[in-house]
């Protein structure tokens, strides 16, 4: 049987990254990510996106921003155990934005049920801290360049995408297909992080085309030197529960 592709996410817009590998009789998880923006969107998170997640063999993730990682906990939540694939650089970033992402999460439901703007009694979070540490358990890293076996007979290979730290494009092998998944791609020559490194083949190439009919403007580092002056002069925010004024927790590097 012919590998399938089947899109559950970014799709019609341009948030809630998840497509859906099978192949074998096994099914791996392109990114899983977080409806976000309009409500109606955001209630989309609220509805069956995976069918059966207690039958999904594995996740690989190409990066830690929340449309492309955010609907990990639920997925746990649901039944999933699998591995879920990363970099070690975007297991590291996982640790604090699934925790803040729940948090966040059971603070607007709280909100909700103390000043009534919801018709659900009580309001209840999405998923909890809970959950997201229940969700970074299943991490397993993986470095870039080093094929990795994801599934039976479906290897997996990491490459830069220079989008944030730690991402990647994900090179799926699959029998008699190959398969390109971009992820997010970052521009060339920026500080911090490294170019992205070209894909070279590919029998299905699977991009996100958020900015494909815009050109980005070149953005001088001393505008990013001015923004950050600016962020820093303003003090810092009130942060979530058991985090200090000094920031989230540092974590240890995950191996």
């Amino acid at each position: 049987m012919q590998p399938t592709l089947q899109f559950l996410g970014a799709a019609g817009t341009v948030t809630g990254s998840m497509h859906q590998v099978s192949a074998g009789g096994r099914r791996i998880l392109l990114d899983c990510g977080l409806f976000q923006g309009l409500k109606a969107l955001r209630l989309r998170n609220w509805e069956e996106r995976v069918p059966g997640p207690e039958r999904v063999h594995a996740v690989v993730l190409t990066h830690a921003h929340i449309d492309h990682s955010g609907y990990l906990p639920l997925l746990v939540r649901q039944g999933f155990r699998g591995p879920i694939y990363c970099t070690p650089t975007t297991a590291d970033l996982l640790g604090v934005v699934l925790p803040d992402s729940a948090w966040l999460q059971e603070e607007d439901a709280a909100r909700s049920n103390r000043r009534g703007y919801t018709k659900h009694h009580p309001a209840l979070p999405l998923y909890t801290r809970a959950d997201a540490e229940h969700a970074l358990d299943l991490l397993e890293t993986r470095p870039f360049g080093t094929p990795f076996a994801a599934a039976p007979g479906v290897t997996v290979t990491f490459r830069r995408a220079g989008h944030i730290l730690g991402a990647g494009t994900a090179d799926v092998e699959l029998p008699g297909c190959r398969l390109a998944y971009s992820g997010d791609l970052g521009r060339y020559g920026r500080p911090v992080v490294p170019d992205p490194e070209p894909i070279r083949e590919a029998d299905v190439l699977l991009v996100e085309g958020t900015y494909g009919g815009r050109t980005h403007r070149p953005v001088p580092d001393e505008d990013l030197a001015r923004i950050v002056r600016a962020a820093a002069a303003r003090g810092n925010a009130p942060s979530p529960a058991g985090w200090s004024h000094a920031g989230p927790p540092r974590l240890p590097a995950r191996q």
